[in-house]
């Protein structure tokens, strides 16, 4: 039994709503993709970080909402079957941080991904291998990115995130981490 074409190309961010999250970014280019080809979705999976500075406000989440913009699920303990709705995880962050799990997570479950090429995100991505780097701050460079992986051929892309899952099972399975740890541990003691 043949399995039905999808009508929509999902695109899936998760994490907190920070603007050094590249989300203002993201949506700026999703919408300028959405405006082109109207066959794609942006998912958004997290919510507001109340308090702090660097966070989306709630009205302009909701403007995003009310534009028929995004998909907002909101919090979620288990973000797994939102991976596997996704056809491509977007975190186009520039807030320095060590590597991203949502892009480990994504890699695991065999989902290409498009990231910036800065501290954390380009340790995980090998462009055109197992997704697209992005320069950090520029929409158009995200949605060059977010373009290109749409009109990709779906074998292309499911290959690229299956290098992206023999890449996580090389490097990043657990017991190959604590293996190490144990290792250096011994050596120190």
């Amino acid at each position: 039994m043949r399995r039905k074409q999808k009508e929509k190309f999902t695109f899936l961010f998760v994490g907190r709503f920070l603007k050094d999250k590249g989300l203002l970014e993201l949506v700026k280019a999703f919408e300028r993709l959405k405006s082109e080809n109207p066959k794609v979705e942006l998912y958004l999976v997290g919510d507001v970080d109340e308090g702090n500075p660097r966070s989306i406000k709630r009205e302009e989440l909701k403007s995003w909402l009310d534009k028929g913009l995004v998909n907002w699920i909101g919090f979620q303990k288990d973000v797994r079957p939102f991976y596997c709705l996704a056809d491509c995880v977007v975190l186009p962050s520039y807030y320095r941080e060590g590597i991203p799990r949502v892009l480990l997570e994504a890699m695991a479950m065999g989902k290409p991904i498009i990231t910036t090429d800065s501290v954390g995100c380009r340790e995980v991505c090998v462009d055109g291998v197992n997704g697209f780097l992005v320069e950090p701050r520029n929409w158009e460079s995200l949605y060059e990115a977010m373009k290109r992986m749409v009109e990709l051929e779906e074998d292309k892309r499911k290959s690229m995130g299956m290098k992206g899952r023999k890449m996580i099972l090389e490097r990043y399975d657990v017991k190959l981490i604590v293996e190490k740890y144990l290792k250096l541990i011994e050596l120190v003691v």
